[in-house]
Order: C-alpha cells, then structure tokens, then sequence
C-alpha cells in the first residue's frame, strides 16, 4: 500500500514547535483551551441532565399519577397533552441559550487561534 503524505494545509502537517510536540499538543496544554472545556462543561453537562429528566417526567407522571396528568385544563387538553408540547419549548429555550453560550465560546476558540498565528503557548 503506498504511503500517504500529509499535505501542507492538513493537521498532520502542522509543525511541530521546538519542543517537539505537535500542535494539537500545544493548544490542550493552553490556559485558554482548559477555559473552553470547561466553559462548554458548565453549560452543556447541566442542560443535559435537565432536559432528560424532564424529558422523562412526562412518561413517569404519565403512568405513575394518571389522575394529575388526566385534570382538564381547557376544554379536552389536559395537563399530559401541555406537557408533552412544552417539551418542544424547552427544547427550543435550550438550544436558544446554548447559541448565548456558544458566543462566549467563539471568544476562547477565536484567543486561541490567535495565539497560535502569533506562535506563542
């Protein structure tokens, strides 16, 4: 099988700093990258676990508290049928909020590149 070399423009071409390690090893020892994990972290961990188990609430209130989900709200919509369409609101309030975040993110993705443009670590 013949050898693939790496072009000038792909990551495995990247050059590797005087130290010897690759770029790639250079950007997870930054301050700056350590901030961007955590920052997506705290946002993203948090609005996982509320959304699954809100996601889940309807189906446990659904077959554990029938009574409740069953109380007619108007007309024949009962409280399980505004429920059930109010995931579709939460769902759009977190990606809503998760655009928010995404700036503050861009901000130390944009540090980041920026630091490696000029060559430093």
């Amino acid at each position: 099988m013949p050898e693939v070399k790496p072009t000038a423009g792909s990551p495995a071409a990247a050059p590797a700093s005087s130290t010897g390690a690759s770029q790639w090893d250079r950007v997870a020892a930054m301050d700056e990258f350590k901030q961007l994990l955590k920052a997506k972290t705290r946002f993203v961990v948090p609005a996982t676990i509320f959304f699954i188990v809100y996601y889940f609430l309807l189906p446990y209130l659904v077959g554990y508290h029938p009574q409740f989900m069953d109380k007619r709200v108007w007309g024949k919509v009962n409280i399980a049928y505004l429920f059930a369409l109010s995931q579709f609101f939460v769902s759009w309030l977190i990606a809503w909020l998760y655009v928010r975040a995404a700036r503050h993110f861009d901000q130390l993705s944009n540090s980041i590149l920026s630091k490696l443009g000029k060559g430093g670590n």
